[in-house]
């Protein structure tokens, strides 16, 4: 049929041109074209597109962190009978004010601030302070600790508001006091505190152990946090952040091999009590429990470096053991916890078995982490110590306490902030979890992957 095509004919006909010249592996001009012009206006757009959502999401940010109180200084005049600490702050919070006895202490617990003060400001007091300490206690709540030189009364407490370049100021008065009205603060601040608790709903929610119990469950115990900041290295490094990135490196290996399940006491900045941090341990049955250290010495500054491992026992095996349990000991009264009464050894035939196969097998974890380290790192010496850990007391988890190295040698410092050596550490404290599993996983038919 002959004569003049159609529309439709006409796109018929150029659709199999098309067809034909991809087949002669040929791609049509018009494809061309339009890619081109894809590129030329739907690329641009797309790139502005993500621009502004990566400014949005800078901004969101930048205005939640801005959102905090920020404390801009601090600072403590007065005498033995008469003292003011100052906060300078860009905006009023409400604070909440506690005693401990024991030693004595004031606790200023505020809503979570920024800290914007000179490092090493509350080294110093004055007056009826000593010195004092502060940092992120808990999410949402930040807290000044003060040590005191004896007990004291909060005679005033008040906020003033910015005027003209000066700032806002939260003002608390101290008087000397007796230890009777003290001990009389001390309860009526702890009354007010569990009534605020009951209130708020903050106390911490029982952990319930994983339902599959297939695999054996780590938890990984990075020392201090928050407020804590546990030993300062030489050149200034925090224990509690060489700590929490090494417990998420050897958490993140861990998980690689598929064959456990790791939790953390604390994921971030944040302090856990001692007891906690055991109740964690026990509330989620785990399997064994690693206190991750970093510590300085009292003594032979020079000479004390290496790795150690710690296990529980009634009566330290040495001097170093000792010093360093009594410090570690200290983390609950430096964050302002009130130290529980040592529970009474129960009697229980049953229970006591229990404590010591515990016991049994921390010993047993510990020799095969200390034969793991000798070929990877350097360790100090006789490196299987023991001595009275409050955080390895759970009566039915096999627990260590791993000191990394010194802070408080500069050799050991340099290590502990090297990637290649933790990297090292990490895969030896890895290997060691292996061989203390392996019965266990060889029943299942499982081999730890290389």
């Amino acid at each position: 049929m002959t004569g003049t095509k159609g529309p439709h004919s006409r796109q018929i006909a150029s659709t199999m041109a098309g067809i034909i010249e991809i087949k002669n592996g040929m791609k049509p001009q018009v494809g061309r074209t339009s890619r081109a012009l894809i590129k030329a206006i739907v690329l641009p757009t797309v790139v502005f597109v993500l621009s502004v959502f990566t400014l949005l999401e800078k901004n969101v940010a930048a205005m939640a962190e801005t959102d905090k109180p920020v404390v801009s200084g601090a600072r403590v005049a007065g005498d033995a009978d008469r003292t003011r600490f100052v906060l300078d702050m860009d905006s009023q919070v409400e604070p909440s004010i506690s005693g401990l006895a024991s030693p004595y202490r004031l606790i200023i617990d505020l809503p979570e601030v920024e800290f914007s003060i000179p490092e090493g400001a509350g080294d110093n007091g004055r007056g009826l302070v000593r010195d004092w300490r502060y940092g992120l206690f808990a999410a949402g709540k930040s807290r000044i600790v003060m040590d005191l030189t004896g007990p004291v009364s909060v005679d005033n407490t008040f906020f003033l508001p910015a005027v003209d370049a000066q700032p806002a100021r939260l003002v608390v008065d101290l008087v000397s006091a007796t230890p009777s009205q003290f001990a009389s603060f001390v309860k009526r601040s702890r009354e007010a505190g569990q009534e605020s608790e009951k209130m708020t709903g903050t106390k911490s929610d029982r952990l319930v152990p994983p339902a599959d119990d297939d695999k054996p469950l780590i938890v990984l115990d990075p020392g201090h946090g928050g407020i804590d900041t546990g030993a300062t290295g030489v050149a200034g490094t925090l224990e509690k952040a060489i700590v929490l990135d090494f417990a998420s490196l050897l958490k993140d290996k861990l998980d690689e091999s598929g064959l456990y399940d790791v939790r953390l006491t604390r994921e971030d900045d944040t302090f856990i009590s001692l007891k906690r941090r055991v109740e964690i341990g026990h509330e989620l049955e785990a399997d064994l429990f690693i206190s991750i250290h970093a510590d300085s010495v009292r003594r032979g500054r020079k000479f004390a470096r290496g790795a150690t491992v710690y296990t529980l026992s009634d009566k330290a095996s040495d001097q170093l053991a000792e010093d360093l349990a009594e410090s570690e000991n200290m983390s609950d009264v430096i964050a302002g916890v009130e130290l529980d009464d040592e529970p009474a050894e129960v009697t229980d035939i049953l229970l006591d078995l229990a404590r010591r196969e515990t016991r049994s097998f921390s010993v047993y974890f510990a020799k095969i982490l200390v034969n793991e380290l000798k070929s990877a790192v350097r360790l100090i010496n006789n490196p299987h110590r023991s001595a009275g850990f409050r955080v390895l007391k759970a009566h039915d988890v096999p627990s260590v306490l791993v000191e990394l190295g010194y802070l408080s040698n500069q050799h050991d410092e340099k290590l502990l902030t090297s990637e290649e050596w933790r990297e090292r550490m990490a895969n030896a404290v890895a290997e060691s979890i292996h061989g203390f599993f392996r019965p266990r996983l060889a029943r299942k038919q499982v081999t730890p992957s290389q």
